[in-house]
């Protein structure tokens, strides 16, 4: 029996006892997780597709422990320029062990939100009423160049809310990180990703110094300096 799944991002053709490697997933080592997104089950005799997932299938592995990938050398080079530049990537991986595959009766994983607290009543007193959502004042966002972290040479619209699903909203945010620390933060974005001059390029948007930023940025190609 096999399954074709998606895991963390990834479509993997997996059976009982098999080894996968996958995308870097939270869970401890040690811990047990499940995957819900069944596409196809083949069972030896029936085959079923999902559309696109399969309801009540489901399956289950175990995380035997985290690891980095091999060095993947991205080379850049012109020709008749003087130019080369060579940098380093490893993806951070996740080792699982496929213990079992469920073909009905799973439940899909719900993220629950949290209910808010009742508020109590005190000596036969009407509770207080709390403010609506309506009346409260809405926070703030943010604007102007500062957070648009698509001004730097190399960040697209993927990379930028990645980036921002990380904490990292704002150029100044973006002028403290290390590069070898953002290439981490966006390893799941799908390309090769060179973010050296990234940090500098934001320091400048920082400091307002947009047409330093621009001259840069006409010699650079994808984020990498010439």
């Amino acid at each position: 029996m096999y399954a074709i799944v998606e895991m963390a991002g990834q479509q993997f053709k997996v059976a009982k006892d098999q080894k996968v490697y996958v995308h870097r997933l939270q869970a401890e080592e040690g811990k047990k997780v499940t995957f819900d997104n069944v596409l196809l089950l083949d069972d030896g005799s029936n085959v079923t597709i999902g559309a696109p997932a399969i309801d009540g299938a489901a399956v289950e592995a175990k995380v035997v422990k985290h690891l980095r990938g091999d060095k993947v050398i991205v080379f850049h080079k012109k020709r008749r320029k003087g130019y080369k530049k060579k940098n380093g990537h490893r993806q951070s991986l996740t080792e699982i062990v496929i213990e079992s595959i469920i073909s009905k009766g799973a439940k899909k994983t719900e993220t629950k939100k949290a209910a808010a607290p009742k508020a109590k009543k005190a000596d036969g007193k009407a509770a207080p009423i709390d403010v609506s959502v309506a009346s409260k004042p809405k926070a703030k966002k943010a604007s102007g160049k500062g957070d648009d972290l698509k001004k730097i040479e190399g960040i697209g619209p993927k990379i930028a809310e990645t980036l921002n699903n990380a904490g990292i909203s704002t150029f100044a945010d973006l002028a403290k990180t290390d590069a070898a620390k953002i290439s981490e933060i966006i390893a799941d974005v799908r390309g090769n990703h060179v973010t050296d001059t990234w940090p500098k390029q934001a320091e400048l948007a920082a400091d307002g110094k947009w047409d330093e930023l621009q001259k840069w940025q006409d010699e650079l190609d994808g984020g990498v300096a010439k």
